[in-house]
């Protein structure tokens, strides 16, 4: 075996995030600020930055290979890593005042972000089932101790150990999956996994490998029947942490879906087809019918995600490059509702009370009005109305599904979408419609005001202009 000198350049997103982790690290333990402010404004260049290293290393240059052919650099690579820095920077500019209130504004927060970040990234370039593994497990440790960050909350701590106990066993499954498929094939590699299953060896190992290391994924997304940590996880960790859960890393699961079982196993498609049909109607089933009945507003937003992983999934069973970049589209375009969406409730909550009720959300539009109509933006956004990003993202997803044969999935996914709306237009009832006796007007931090009418322009500009970001979704997969 002869060794070749890697291509560092194509690797200059997750090389700038390795140094700036090493940065922020020791940067903070010099910073007299108390607030770790100096560690909070080098998170977010490192963020905008990697944003620009993605597309000016990967965009436009073709599907190329180095470090031994571990490591991708194509036009999906950029999307991803592009759409992961953008969630996280929105997540961490919501965090901040977040944290400071509770005493929780240290500088390890925003180093366990970063070091998430290095994981989603090295997923997006991954072109070895080693690779891919090695990000996971990045993004999933720093998360456990993200989720438990508030060392001194017992539902924050009861989350933290049920997320890394049932974590575990789906990294479990999941190496066990990988495990079987290297022993099919021979190889780590995503090219020469390819190979081995479009020249159809060992096809019974290949399946089993294959059924493990989909049940594996479907953890990471969240999708019924492995949603049992989503609810409590959101519900007991901090709300700062819960928007950057449920953004960025669902993108990252979409590249743990495309890298491993779209690229590397997508000859097998008719066999994990049928398990995606299986978890992706449950999902919209169950997570619109528990919707239904939560008063909590993070359960129900947990519950919501739920439901949107199920459309989600609609787009990679039909198997094509056009579900393949719906569902793209449609993780991106969850990812910028969700952080809108805990944003508000991290908007409205204050010192010794979290806004995370429904009731909570009673006569925000008396107290501001500016704030209830980003929350009307966001709720109809995920309700899938036209003229928000919502509409599109689903209107994709059953396209690729209806081209694809699959009717009746999408007569059943735009059925749940209709009972989903419910649960969103009861958040908008209290916002709107509900009274209180004294409304206090309603003050925000000015970095918070900035990012949550950022995020609510993205949610209405993408959906009356969401030609450049469908181009470049459906550009990702040579479309």
């Amino acid at each position: 075996m002869t060794f070749e000198m890697p291509q560092f350049a194509l690797a200059a997103p997750e090389i700038w995030l390795g140094i700036m982790i090493c940065v922020v690290l020791v940067a903070d333990l010099f910073d007299r600020s108390q607030e770790s402010q100096l560690a909070f404004f080098l998170t977010q260049l490192t963020l905008v930055v990697m944003i620009w290293l993605a597309f000016a290393t990967h965009w436009g240059t073709g599907s190329e290979i180095t470090f031994n052919g571990m490591y991708v650099s194509d036009g999906l690579a950029a999307i991803l890593k592009g759409a992961v820095a953008g969630l996280t920077a929105i997540t961490v500019g919501y965090s901040r005042d977040y944290l400071r209130q509770r005493g929780l504004l240290t500088g390890e927060f925003f180093l366990l972000t970063l070091i998430a970040t290095l994981g989603m990234s090295v997923m997006a370039s991954a072109s070895s089932m080693l690779v891919l593994y090695i990000g996971l497990e990045l993004l999933s440790l720093s998360l456990y101790a993200m989720v438990a960050f508030d060392r001194d909350s017992r539902d924050g701590s009861e989350a933290a150990m049920k997320y890394f106990v049932l974590g575990a066993l789906a990294s479990g499954m999941l190496l066990y999956g990988m495990s079987m498929i290297y022993g099919a094939a021979g190889s780590l590699l995503i090219g020469d996994i390819a190979a081995a299953a479009a020249a159809g060896e060992n096809q019974l190992l290949m399946a089993f490998g294959m059924t493990f290391a989909f049940v594996g994924v479907a953890f990471k997304f969240g999708a019924a029947p492995f949603h049992m940590w989503i609810p409590d996880v959101y519900q007991g960790a901090p709300t700062a942490v819960t928007a950057f859960l449920g953004s960025a890393p669902k993108v990252a699961a979409l590249a743990l879906f495309l890298r491993l079982l779209a690229e590397g196993l997508g000859d097998l498609h008719a066999q994990w087809q049928t398990m995606a049909m299986i978890l992706a109607v449950a999902s919209l089933v169950i997570g619109n019918l528990f919707a239904l009945v939560q008063t909590n507003l993070k359960r129900m937003l947990a519950y919501s995600t739920v439901s949107h992983i199920g459309f989600l999934f609609l787009g990679l069973i039909a198997g094509t490059d056009e579900g393949f970049a719906a569902a793209l589209f449609y993780a991106i375009s969850y990812g910028i509702m969700a952080a809108g969406a805990f944003g508000m409730i991290i908007l409205l909550s204050r010192q010794g009370f979290e806004a995370e009720m429904i009731d909570d959300m009673r006569g925000l539009n008396d107290r501001h009005s500016g704030f209830a109509l980003v929350m009307l933006l966001l709720m109809f956004s995920m309700t899938g109305i036209p003229g928000t990003v919502g509409f599109y993202a689903k209107w994709l997803v059953l396209q690729a599904l209806i081209a694809s044969g699959h009717i009746w999935l999408a007569i059943l996914a735009v059925v749940f979408a209709v009972i989903g709306a419910f649960y969103y237009l009861r958040v908008l009832k209290a916002v709107y419609f509900d009274r209180v006796e004294s409304p206090e007007p309603l003050t925000a931090p000015r970095g918070q005001r900035v990012v949550i009418a950022t995020n609510g322009g993205l949610v209405l500009l993408l959906g009356l202009f969401p030609d450049l970001l469908i181009s470049a979704c459906r550009a990702a997969f040579g479309l």
